[in-house]
């Protein structure tokens, strides 16, 4: 029987729920394909095959989220075998997160940084998960970075896609301003 769209659905939510919730690793690995990988794309974080996902994963990524660590969904596109997930992820830099900050001491700082989760599904189980986000946004916001001297942006980033109102275009300086008033 093909799973629908909404067992899918069920199931990344339960996964997610073991990760942040619950922290339980057996039951995250319960919602996976035998031989699963998944890849934080901007660190390379993750791991290929049941033994090196679940050693990341009891090691280095569901016990070693910061206690306060939130994800506030923006915006989901579920197909027949594939969720396209974008959410907030935050959290208070309060302990090394390998999979994000990789020795990296911890800094007490707030991060907000948009998150997206690209999650293929076989047999109503996670097969892969491709996790994005701005790197740069997360270093600026733990101070790593200096947006006064490079095209980077902090927290700004996150909450212009929760608030389109947000200016636009302030990283393009002058050149912005240069094309005021020209035809469009």
């Amino acid at each position: 029987m093909t799973p629908t769209p909404e067992g899918l659905l069920s199931v990344w939510e339960d996964h997610t729920r073991y990760e942040f919730e619950t922290r339980d690793v057996d039951a995250t690995m319960a919602t996976m394909v035998a031989a699963p990988y998944v890849n934080h794309v901007p660190t390379l974080a993750g791991g290929v095959g049941h033994d090196e996902l679940k050693r990341f994963y009891k090691y280095h990524f569901i016990g070693a989220n910061p206690p306060d660590t939130t994800l506030t969904p923006i915006s989901r596109t579920v197909g027949a075998d594939q969720i396209v997930d974008e959410m907030l992820f935050s959290f208070t830099h309060t302990s090394e997160i390998d999979w994000m900050l990789p020795g990296v001491a911890p800094t007490g700082r707030k991060v907000e940084v948009a998150l997206v989760a690209i999650v293929k599904f076989v047999d109503g189980k996670v097969a892969h998960e491709h996790i994005y986000w701005d790197q740069a946004s997360v270093l600026v916001q733990i101070g790593l970075l200096d947006p006064a001297k490079l095209p980077v942006a902090g927290v700004e980033s996150a909450r212009k896609v929760l608030d389109k109102t947000l200016p636009s275009n302030q990283l393009l300086g002058a050149s912005w301003t240069r094309s005021e008033g020209r035809p469009i």
